[in-house]
């Protein structure tokens, strides 16, 4: 080999150099293959299960392989035998039999779980409910009722509520007149925080006969001697245990009282009976029948 040729490089787009350069080539494109093979994965996968719930649709193919499943086993002895319902105290058995919709006989593959469970949810004294198949012949029903937890009187109108504030009934009202009364719009979400204070000091609670929401922001106690106890907005909780304290020193509310108003933190306002404004007079009384 001459001097100086050793080490020499092909020239450039030489036939040496292509194979180097097709190589270079394919790494750079490397790089999409990946995203390219999980585009490809993914659609399929969306395309699978838009045939499978197309397929569980009501005459589909996945729907008809179920009720075919369901009737063989109907066949074999698997009906419905046994209606099990746990957790149910308040909710009318009649309304929970048609929300269960389930007939004994019935194919038990063949029950609609999940749309029973929320067809019974739609109760208004039920919370939250589920239903489960115990083969070869029983449907369990388990209740999470709502716990009435006050009545809400509004414009005349009564109704149980839980402690969210939910409606739970307006019938049979009477089956729970030892509950807590609230009355007034608005009262039914602000009743909890006000009860839990007035449980927590039970020789104040037992005098109160009503709690009245005065214009959606604050309380006024209505007692059982027809006292009224004006309580300050956004400070209810404070005020009734500063009552409690007054009464037990002082057996505020033993006394000849229309109002105390505990509205001012750093005063009370006492109004007595005698200072009390007039009685507005009724509807004159209708005149006796005479004898003819």
């Amino acid at each position: 080999m001459p001097r100086g040729v050793k080490g020499a490089r092909s020239p450039r787009n030489s036939v040496n150099d292509r194979p180097g350069r097709l190589r270079l080539l394919l790494r750079r494109q490397r790089w999409l293959a990946r995203p390219v093979a999980w585009g490809a994965g993914g659609l399929l996968v969306l395309l699978l299960l838009t045939a499978l719930l197309r397929s569980g649709a009501p005459g589909g193919a996945f729907d008809r392989l179920h009720q075919g499943l369901a009737a063989d086993a109907a066949r074999a002895g698997m009906v419905v035998r046994h209606i099990d319902i746990e957790g149910r105290a308040n909710t009318p058995e009649p309304v929970l039999r048609e929300a269960i919709d389930i007939h004994r006989g019935m194919p038990i593959l063949a029950v609609p779980i999940a749309r029973t469970a929320a067809q019974i949810e739609r109760l208004s004294w039920v919370e939250h409910a589920t239903v489960e198949r115990r083969l070869p012949d029983t449907i369990v029903v388990r209740l999470i009722e709502r716990r009435p937890f006050a009545i809400w009187q509004d414009h005349g109108r009564m109704s149980l509520i839980d402690r969210a504030g939910n409606m739970v009934t307006n019938r049979n009202i009477t089956d729970f007149r030892t509950l807590p009364l609230v009355v007034g719009p608005g009262a039914a979400p602000a009743a909890a925080r006000l009860i839990d204070a007035l449980n927590a000091q039970p020789n104040l609670a037992g005098r109160v006969a009503a709690a009245v929401r005065v214009d959606g922001r604050r309380w006024n106690l209505m007692l059982r001697s027809g006292m009224t106890v004006r309580l300050p907005e956004g400070h209810a909780v404070a005020a009734i245990a500063r009552l409690a304290s007054l009464q037990a020193q002082f057996g505020l509310l033993d006394r000849e009282l229309r109002i105390v108003d505990l509205r001012l933190p750093s005063m009370m306002v006492l109004r007595p009976v005698s200072a009390a404004a007039p009685a507005k007079p009724g509807p004159p009384a209708l005149p006796a029948n005479k004898p003819t």
